[in-house]
């Protein structure tokens, strides 16, 4: 049984955690049908207005302050028309940019906090983050939930150092490739609980650009 534990390169791509499509469906209906509510407002608006404005008496017209403050309020209300169109444009150049982004990320490593790795051809890795000089042990678990491997490890204090599993038992027994959970606890030198932290390694493989943002996948 090997396992190592050295110093990891750096972050290639991280991705964060993907907000749901259902809600920027939401967000788009409601800004759609506002901006159809501030467009009916406008048509009536500008039918009260010329209607006015042909109905008038003659020899008494329209209050110039009044007439003045209607102006203002028919400017306005067409300027919003105009900002809610640039936001929307805004919005999905936004998107377009995000996606060009996650795209360059295919092809490269990325880690991302996790405790699953992928056994494959007998070697799966995981980062562990150490605050202290601390002594380690690791428990290995297949995806049935059978603990497979443990092992206790003295470990200096850092953090993206890389522990790799050869896939084999404490028995010797070489398991299968699959997914397979690390648990790591410690303690330091006063036999105090130290917290690990453990993220996962892979290369991303495809991007889905139906989410928002758009999600990365990882290893499949």
């Amino acid at each position: 049984m090997t396992t190592t534990n050295v110093a990891s390169p750096v972050v290639s791509g991280t991705t964060s955690l993907p907000a749901s499509s259902s809600a920027s469906s939401s967000a788009a209906a409601t800004s759609a049908l506002a901006s159809s509510q501030i467009a009916g407002n406008f048509q009536s608006f500008l039918t009260l207005l010329t209607t006015q404005l042909q109905n008038q008496n003659p020899l008494d017209p329209l209050d110039t302050n009044q007439f003045t403050q209607q102006l203002v309020q028919f400017a306005s209300v067409e300027q919003q028309l105009k900002t809610n169109d640039q936001l929307t444009t805004l919005v999905s150049l936004q998107q377009t940019a995000q996606s060009t982004q996650a795209l360059t990320f295919v092809g490269k490593t990325a880690v991302v906090d996790g405790s699953t790795a992928a056994l494959t051809n007998g070697s799966a890795t995981w980062e562990l983050g150490v605050p202290t000089n601390a002594n380690v042990t690791v428990s290995i678990a297949n995806s049935t939930g059978q603990t497979v491997f443990t092992g206790s490890y003295d470990v200096n204090a850092g953090n993206n150092q890389a522990f790799t599993w050869n896939g084999k038992g404490n028995d010797g027994t070489q398991w299968p490739d699959g997914k397979y959970k690390l648990t790591a606890t410690a303690t330091d030198s006063a036999a105090n609980s130290v917290a690990v932290s453990t993220q996962i390694q892979g290369v991303v493989d495809s991007v889905d650009l139906t989410q928002s943002p758009p999600l990365l996948s990882i290893n499949g």
